[in-house]
């Protein structure tokens, strides 16, 4: 057979001795096919060059085989965490992922979301419930899942994997008055919805211990850092220096500021005590430990693929169904006020 002549899956077919809707079902779906007949199929393949069209399968079935993923950064750990557990929860399957970063903006998600459905994805899954009146009608209109990720809230659109921010944030801010720190404070970076959440609990925490006649936050709009943490931690000193606490609304923030009370030795717990918020591996290899409130950000890339390919494959998930992984508080050195 010539270069020049398209390959077609009849043409697989045929080297493979079985029927064109075999080599459909293998490269749909791998594991409803014998290991054998894959085996043979896959050789074809190999060594007739077929290159599987998206579009004509489109066409096909109503939907290509990729799910569109719309995250804010893919700069953020904790983004890159979901996207592993994406990653684990698609192997074994003919499915494939197209990415976009909104940058934290509601219009390019919105523009994104536009474009991931006129190519008819078997599924989508999108960061947040904040999402633009526009951004939400489209969503809601999607002939394919659709699952929320990263937080439960309000009734989902689809589906949603995630947890409440702002219990999380509560829980931290409880942990360290109970530890006896007595001006607690909040640092938070990049204060996209879920930070605001975050925001929220800890002010929560504050007033049910009577709390919150001053403002003890210190926020900014700028993407977070370890040395935006060294920063905003002067900063709070400068305009609060009774702090004796912080509740920081990610890792990095609080990576910060163990290092700027480090230079300027205010002693670590003893003085003041620092929770962050995700749990990353650097709060255990920290010295001293850092206390943080974990998430479990891979269960969240795979829980979310698993819904949409049980909805693929079956009735699935009905509408509504919000799957809350919850939180853990990891208390280490960071706030071992009391023993």
């Amino acid at each position: 057979m010539s270069k020049s002549t398209k390959i077609t899956l009849t043409d697989v077919a045929l080297a493979a001795d079985v029927s064109p809707i075999t080599v459909s079902r293998a490269l749909r779906n791998p594991d409803k096919v014998s290991s054998e007949a894959r085996a043979r199929i896959d050789r074809a393949i190999l060594a007739l060059g077929y290159v599987p069209n998206p579009a004509a399968r489109a066409l096909a079935s109503g939907r290509t085989d990729i799910v569109g993923v719309i995250i804010p950064s893919v700069s953020n750990n904790v983004f890159a965490d979901v996207m592993r557990g994406i990653d684990e929860g698609l192997q074994g399957s003919s499915l494939g992922v197209q990415l976009g970063t909104t940058r934290y903006s509601p219009l390019t998600e919105q523009q994104l979301i536009r474009v991931f459905l006129s190519q008819r994805p078997a599924g989508l899954i999108v960061a947040g419930h904040d999402q633009s009146p526009a951004a939400r009608a489209l969503l809601e209109e999607a002939d394919c899942p659709v699952v929320q990720i990263m937080e439960i809230g309000p009734p989902p659109i689809d589906l949603a994997v995630g947890l409440s921010h702002f219990d999380g944030a509560r829980t931290g801010a409880a942990h360290l008055l109970a530890q006896g720190y007595q001006a607690p404070a909040f640092l938070g970076a990049q204060m996209d919805p879920r930070s605001q959440r975050r925001l929220a609990g800890f002010r929560a925490a504050l007033a049910a211990a009577g709390m919150g006649a001053d403002d003890p936050v210190v926020t900014t709009p700028e993407p977070s850092s370890v040395s935006l943490g060294c920063r905003l931690f002067a900063d709070l000193l400068a305009r609060r220096p009774q702090t004796d606490a912080v509740l920081c609304n990610n890792d990095d923030l609080a990576l910060g500021v163990l290092f700027e009370a480090q230079r300027r030795n205010i002693r670590v717990p003893e003085q003041l005590g620092i929770c962050g918020f995700n749990d990353h591996e650097m709060m255990s290899a920290a010295q001293p430990a850092l206390t943080s409130v974990a998430t479990d950000r891979l269960a969240m890339g795979r829980h979310a693929v698993r819904l949409i390919r049980e909805r693929l494959s079956g009735p699935g998930a009905e509408r509504g169904h919000a799957l809350d992984l919850g939180f853990r508080l990891v208390p280490r050195a960071s706030t071992a006020r009391r023993s």
